[in-house]
């Protein structure tokens, strides 16, 4: 039987095969000439001490202990041509694993999306960055593999069910994923790697006899009886099913707006909203690592932070080193900033979404919107900062401590957000409690993070698109909408997940109660 140990190393020892055995031969007391394998089961970074340590997990195996290397293999899945279809509208990561899982079940999914497959949609985030053009069906939140396509690639969630993640993990490993995403704390894939993995997964679920139709955007829902019976699509067509996934994302303004305009039922819901903090990696490093240099064997360090701000919490959110500041509007007319990371996370910057938690009242201005006044008061703010900031993809932008200080930036430097700054004083961008909580807020970043609190950091306005406005409500068991037989809310734009595996696991287990259902 091979040993499991865990084990606290150096990141030289870490990164180097022949100092690690024979680490873990002292360890087991063993000859290191005795050691056949070892089997990373879990690595974490502990920076706590000053001398930076690695923690390891490891199965090791002896010489007269039998190893057989186990590949990651996809599921069998079967030929579902001729099956029962189900609709699912949304190509992100919880509509593409549901149309994975009901194909698993014997059952034919229908995938729609308004935008346009991984390498079509490359054209439009060029005239977004370079052109300051907004496609409406085609952008960073819209096209093929959603929003996680082009931002970045975490795989890290706070979901309990453990067998799950790991289930989705293996999965992506299936399709072409690194197997480091199987052991590291905080996985993630990158940007540059994500579109093949995304184009691989659909071309599975055609070889499967499934339908993944692009450009096609719902402008509809066929309901007859209180039961959903279809879709209508731009063009008119109709496409019938009785059951149908409805995975459209956190930014789908048009379907909640639909939804709200057929009365079907859905909710206002909190979420979160602040500016897009990007700093020198360089700088992070040095306060993570309490070193001047981080050395070779270290990745670009990440930071993760929360204070209690006037009986609010105030957070770092999707924190990506060596990366960049992205636009990620929806429409014309709004700006919106979002963040990625290139799989080598080798770029000179370090950014990420500070966010402050609004609560329903926080929407009182809007209440005549009903379910959607949470939408409309993010998208005043993402239009406003249009408006400060030049009425095109610029953003509002402002030196950190600047801030703090109610000053407007003498000079902003170049960042890597590609469309370009403008210098607002971002205290007109917010409504005055929520600056204020954000002054308050870095104050107390700056005490825990010594040295984050600098001018040499730009924030950049608006991170908005943190999670849906709206809740789509469902049944607890069932998962159906508790008005619409048939309708299965989805993911986060239904606000039943954040981030790519958790909506992954959403749409899995969506596919599965449609399979109890018709059975």
């Amino acid at each position: 039987m091979p040993q499991e140990i865990l084990i606290k190393v150096s990141p030289e020892i870490a990164a180097n095969e022949s100092l690690l055995y024979e680490y873990v031969a002292k360890s087991v007391r063993v000859s290191t000439k005795l050691v056949q394998k070892v089997v990373i089961l879990k690595r974490s970074i502990d920076a706590r001490q000053k001398a930076i340590k690695i923690n390891l997990k490891v199965s090791v195996y002896l010489i007269d202990e039998k190893y057989t290397e186990q590949p990651i293999e996809l599921p069998d899945y079967p030929n579902v041509s001729n099956k029962q279809e189900v609709i699912i509208v949304g190509a992100g990561p919880a509509g593409l694993f549901a149309a994975l899982q009901l194909i698993e079940l014997g059952l034919k999914p229908i995938v729609i999306e308004r935008g346009k497959d991984v390498r079509g949609r490359r054209r439009d985030l060029k005239a977004i960055n370079v052109d300051h053009i907004v496609n409406e069906d085609s952008n960073y939140c819209f096209g093929e593999g959603g929003a996680g396509t082009y931002s970045d690639g975490k795989l890290y969630t706070r979901s309990k069910k453990r067998g799950d993640v790991d289930r989705i993990l293996q999965l992506l490993v299936g399709f072409g994923a690194t197997p480091d995403i199987l052991v590291e704390a905080h996985p993630h894939i990158g940007t540059n790697k994500l579109p093949q993995i995304i184009q691989d997964i659909r071309e599975k679920i055609i070889e499967c006899g499934g339908k993944v139709l692009f450009e096609t955007r719902v402008v509809d829902f066929v309901i007859k009886n209180n039961e959903i019976q279809g879709i209508v699509t731009q063009n008119g067509e109709t496409i019938s099913a009785n059951k149908l996934i409805l995975a459209t994302g956190h930014s789908a303004r048009d379907i909640f707006e639909l939804l709200d305009k057929k009365k079907i039922l859905i909710e206002a819901k909190p979420f979160a909203l602040g500016v897009r903090a990007e700093h020198p990696q360089e700088l992070i490093d040095k306060i993570q690592y309490s070193c001047d240099y981080r050395g070779e064997f270290l990745p670009p360090a990440p930071y993760s932070i929360v204070k209690q701000v006037n009986g609010r919490g105030m957070y770092s959110f999707c924190m990506c080193p060596g990366g960049v500041i992205a636009p990620c509007a929806t429409s014309p007319g709004e700006v919106v900033t979002n963040g990625w990371s290139p799989s080598k996370r080798d770029q000179a910057t370090a950014n990420s979404g500070i966010v402050v938690e609004l609560k329903l009242e926080d929407f009182k201005p809007f209440a005549r919107f009903g379910a959607l006044a949470g939408m409309e008061f993010q998208k005043s703010i993402e239009q406003k900062a249009w408006h400060l900031a030049g009425q095109t993809q610029r953003v509002p932008a402002q030196r950190m401590v600047d801030f703090t200080q109610n000053k407007v930036s003498a000079s902003i430097p170049k960042t890597s957000y590609v469309p370009g700054t403008t210098s607002v004083e971002m205290g007109q961008v917010f409504p005055g409690f929520l600056s204020q909580i954000m002054r308050e807020g870095f104050k107390e970043f700056g005490k825990t993070m010594r040295g984050y609190l600098t001018n040499d950091a730009i924030l950049h306005a608006p991170e908005s698109r943190t999670s849906s406005p709206v809740r789509i409500p469902r049944d607890n068991f069932t998962l159906e909408h508790p008005q619409i037989k048939g309708l299965y809310p989805c993911g986060e734009g239904a606000g039943f997940a954040g981030g790519i595996i958790s909506a992954a696991i959403d749409g899995e287990k969506c596919a599965l109660k449609i399979a109890e259902a018709l059975k």
